[in-house]
């Protein structure tokens, strides 16, 4: 029985993935629970963004692992997430900024089955992937 994926991306946000990566090299993904632009999916360099024990790596995105703050991930738990982009230019630090665009977080909620197949998470230690 396939595993069903906590976080996906789509096609227009894999492509911003690839070219952030092209300029970058190897990349992270972290979702924290603050308010405004601090919910949202950031991007940084491998390693630029520190995670630690209140952080969950919930999978990989085009490559890339996706963290998100254990707080953050108690409220999503239930859902599944899907990066996309959306034009425009969020206040934060994230990579794609300079391109005119932004990461976002859409989701859905799991069925019943699907939260009998999920991927399972991990809890780093204060340690980077």
């Amino acid at each position: 029985m396939q595993q069903v994926k906590r976080v996906l991306v789509t096609e227009e946000a894999r492509q911003v993935i690839e070219q952030l990566m092209e300029k970058h090299g190897e990349l992270m993904f972290h979702q924290s629970g603050g308010c405004c632009d601090g919910s949202a999916p950031m991007c940084f360099k491998k390693g630029q963004f520190r995670v630690g024990s209140n952080d969950v790596l919930l999978g990989r995105i085009a490559g890339c692992p996706f963290y998100m703050s254990r707080s953050q991930f108690e409220y999503w738990q239930h859902t599944q997430l899907i990066i996309d982009v959306t034009p425009g230019r969020g206040a934060s630090f994230s990579l794609e900024i300079p391109l005119g665009v932004r990461f976002v977080t859409r989701s859905r909620v799991f069925t019943d089955e699907e939260r009998q197949r999920l991927e399972p998470i991990s809890f780093p230690n204060h340690t980077h992937e």
